[in-house]
């Protein structure tokens, strides 16, 4: 069993940069894909970007694609998410999770989903 847990949350102003960060407890070589999503308070649960682990291809919500980027480094089997030119509408928890399909962006395909991280961004 896998799992993933976030990091690097927090509270920022608008504008600023933050990076999140996802590590697996091991590897998980059934797994080719991991995800991040998001989750604002009534909300559902939103995709933001994708990555194929072992090439690093990736694939991205029109919402944030050219803001936000997603990363890993395999070495520390750690995903990234870089967000820049925060918002406050990107005030949510961020999740990462996991599927075998590449361009999957609905979270009934993602399993073994982290804790989450808050991020909040002042207006």
């Amino acid at each position: 069993q896998v799992q993933l847990v976030e990091s690097g949350g927090g509270l920022v102003q608008t504008g600023d940069s933050l990076t999140l960060s996802c590590t697996a407890s091991r590897r998980a070589f059934l797994t080719y894909v991991r995800g991040w999503f998001r989750q604002a308070p009534g909300k559902e649960r939103e995709f933001l970007a994708g990555i194929r682990w072992t090439s690093g291809n990736t694939y991205y919500a029109d919402s944030v694609k050219g803001r936000f980027t997603i990363s890993r480094d395999d070495a520390k089997n750690t995903m990234y998410l870089q967000m820049n030119n925060l918002e406050p509408e990107d005030t949510a928890v961020y999740y990462c999770a996991m599927t075998p399909t590449f361009g999957s962006t609905l979270p009934r395909d993602f399993r073994s989903w982290g804790q989450g991280t808050q991020v909040t961004v002042s207006s």
